[in-house]
């Protein structure tokens, strides 16, 4: 695992540390290659369960970095290539995140930024701390956010996102709530205990289960209303025929704790 990526493994719960206090945990191109690796790995990973992504330091993520794509402007291209490489990539992260199976949890300390912002909007669930801020600023250096736009409006109303798009304004944890951009705020000192917890509770659930529901959640999204029934009608047989459906419905009829063994 690269420095600029801590990784610990506790309880089936994966916590993916950005550590890059030098970028303020930018999307680099680094970052981003280190954070694919370790999703992809996670993801085949029986120990793992749930996965945290979190940042060290004063900011979550600041997005991508403005360095390292100011100096590809001396390309003959004047860069292009190279920015839509990047741009792959990150699409490639964020695909990583929704297509992962296992649940991926944003905790958030500080401010998420843009492609940063477009991090937390890309999982699952989102947790964060009194003093988080979150906004998409690209439209403040003339370069409007429209990959984050892509996450964001998939979570947010479309007024909201849109007021965070085109102010490119610095919103507290509240508002980011009243957005639905995050699922809950704690006080500072509570946030990884917060997490934790849910990450535990998830965690103790039957993981072929929780595939399941995740990739049809994000399946059903997109599909007009009568295919998403249809479709999700031959999930739940699917899901009714495994063996942990039939044991979790056995352990609540008999009023005791199920035995999962997260067969497929």
């Amino acid at each position: 695992m690269t420095a600029l990526l801590l990784s610990a493994l506790s309880g089936g719960v994966l916590r993916l540390t950005l550590s890059d206090a030098a970028s303020r945990n930018s999307l680099s191109e680094a970052m981003m290659a280190a954070l694919r690796e370790a999703l992809d790995a996670a993801a085949g990973d029986k120990a793992v369960r749930v996965i945290v992504l979190a940042g060290e330091g004063p900011a979550f993520s600041s997005g991508h970095n403005l360095k390292e794509i100011t100096a590809r402007r001396a390309d003959a291209d004047k860069g292009a290539a190279y920015f839509a490489s990047l741009f792959g990539s990150c699409a490639e992260l964020m695909l990583g995140i929704v297509n992962n199976p296992k649940p991926v949890i944003a905790e958030v300390a500080g401010l998420a930024s843009a492609a940063g912002c477009q991090l937390v909007a890309s999982c699952d669930l989102a947790i964060a701390g009194e003093g988080a801020g979150f906004c998409t600023p690209g439209v403040n250096i003339g370069l409007f956010c429209s990959t984050p736009m892509v996450a964001l409006s998939r979570n947010l109303s479309s007024k909201h996102a849109m007021e965070m798009l085109l102010t490119g304004d610095v919103f507290g944890a509240g508002d980011a709530l009243r957005f639905g951009l995050v699922n809950r705020v704690v006080p500072a000192a509570q946030l990884t205990a917060a997490v934790n917890a849910l990450a535990a509770k998830i965690a103790a659930k039957s993981m072929v289960t929780v595939k399941t529901g995740k990739q049809a959640f994000y399946r059903q999204r997109d599909l007009p209303l009568a295919e998403a029934y249809a479709y999700t009608a031959r999930v739940m047989t699917e899901n009714l025929l495994r063996r942990d459906a039939e044991e979790g419905i056995a352990a609540f009829i008999a009023k005791r704790p199920p035995d999962w063994t997260d067969e497929p």
